[in-house]
């Protein structure tokens, strides 16, 4: 096990190295320029979201499937991720996560466009789409779209489910000393009772849940920094200098360059919002919608959210506490940060990951089932739920340090296709952006 672990630790190491970066990162350039900084609409975009009316084909709402995806992607990486980015490359990692946010909005926005464009209409009347049909019906590449589909199903599995379960049941066993086999057990039967009835009963649960549970997050990281309110002027300074210049050493902190701030901010960055790993396509595609690009401006919200605004509140909390100084780790520095605080602090990181890592589970079910039915048809959809449910329980008990490496590496493989598809189908998605704002009354008069 050691082996395999050092093994796969290294396949990880390299795979998300510099060219994955550069590859992700300059995607979310490439389509910006390409689609004429499309973040221009995001606050119009963000009113469409809060419809709930039918508006065309598709199984949920504009707001059921901006919902289900945030539940994906809204994780521990929105509150442990940015302390990882911090304690490796400084308060500057903070600037460059909410870069790669802001640019990762245009991506997000293809990538939906597409799935919604090229989707399709399974044999029991359910809307299918992502990547995988995008890949197939849009380049005629079914290849890709079956190597989309497999690492998708294997991805699910680990960081949408067996790491989300065990970091719950650890939360739970620190906090409230309650064994994890209770835990696991109440877990199971939640997600078993939300996910056997399929999206539209995933979709009802995210579209009460996250909202809730992101103001809740947001409002008790203001009350934070509303009882330091002083430091925050000189706290922005200090990770928008050190974004620039790097950080020389305080304290117990070793310090990092420029070169560790962009590094390790960039990276993740990516891991935070997904965009351009192609699992929240693949709920875009359910939606009802008038046009491809009506939802891709809701679905491109998701990023905003995650990366833009959560990110960015937690990462001004960590570096404003200053117990960065202090050379901890990324969960360690998260964990001291929010503790800082009589009282408030660790109710807020409590329920902050008990709720969003819980929206995790349920999110990712919803992208392996649709990967699994694309490679194996509706036979598959039942025994992969039940699967799923299963496997919530086995990783709550379990020690999962393998399966964060596989399923890094499992991400990456679903990257690659869906990259390509983006790249190459680039003007497909400039050509439908340009119809939708030149038709829709709802949208703003300017033109690409």
């Amino acid at each position: 096990m050691g082996l395999l672990e050092n093994l796969l630790n290294t396949i990880d190491g390299y795979v998300w190295g510099v060219p994955m970066l550069v590859i992700l990162m300059g995607t979310h350039i490439f389509l910006t320029f390409r689609l004429g900084f499309i973040q221009r609409y995001i606050f119009r975009a963000i009113k469409i979201s809060f419809s709930r009316k039918r508006e065309g084909d598709g199984d949920i709402s504009h707001f059921g499937a901006l919902t289900t995806s945030l539940a994906a992607t809204v994780g521990a990486g929105n509150i442990v991720g940015v302390g990882t980015a911090i304690a490796s490359g400084g308060p500057g990692a903070v600037f460059w996560m909410w870069l790669t946010g802001v640019f990762g909005i245009a991506t997000k926005y293809a990538e939906a466009m597409l799935s919604v464009k090229y989707r399709t209409v399974s044999a029991n009347g359910m809307i299918c789409g992502g990547p995988m049909y995008v890949l197939e019906k849009g380049m005629r590449c079914r290849w890709l779209g079956v190597a989309f589909a497999v690492f998708a199903s294997v991805a699910a599995f680990g960081i949408g489910n067996m790491v989300q379960a065990n970091s719950i049941a650890m939360l739970v066993k620190d906090t409230f000393h309650v064994s994890p086999w209770i835990t696991g057990a109440a877990v199971t039967v939640f997600t078993a009772a939300v996910i056997l009835g399929g999206i539209k009963s995933i979709s009802r649960v995210c579209e009460k849940f996250v909202p809730l549970m992101t103001v809740l997050y947001i409002l008790g990281c203001l009350v934070i920094l509303a009882l330091k309110f002083d430091t925050i002027p000189d706290t922005v300074m200090l990770i928008l200098k050190s974004a620039f210049t790097g950080q020389a050493a305080i304290g117990g902190f070793l310090g990092a360059g420029m070169k560790e701030a962009v590094r390790f901010g960039v990276s993740r960055g990516l891991f935070s919002n997904e965009s351009g790993l192609g699992s929240a396509p693949i709920v875009a595609a359910a939606a009802q919608t008038k046009h491809p690009a009506r939802q891709a401006m809701v679905s491109s919200t998701g990023t905003f959210w995650d990366t833009v605004v959560i990110c960015a509140i937690s990462g001004i909390v960590l570096v404003n506490s200053g117990v960065w100084t202090r050379g901890i780790d990324g969960a360690l520095l998260t964990k001291t940060a929010f503790t800082a605080i009589p009282r408030v602090g660790p109710v807020v990181l409590t329920i902050g990951l008990l709720t969003f890592v819980f929206s995790t589970i349920l999110g990712w079910s919803y992208y392996g089932e649709r990967a699994a039915e694309y490679l194996f048809g509706r036979r598959a959809i039942i025994p992969y739920r039940w699967l799923w449910v299963g496997v919530v329980m086995f990783g709550s008990v379990a020690t999962v340090p393998v399966v964060w490496s596989f399923s890094d590496i499992a991400n990456a493989m679903m990257a690659l296709p869906n990259l390509i598809s983006l790249l190459f189908l680039s003007g497909v998605v400039h050509a439908e952006t340009k119809d939708y704002l030149r038709k829709d009354i709802d949208s703003l008069p300017n033109s690409l």
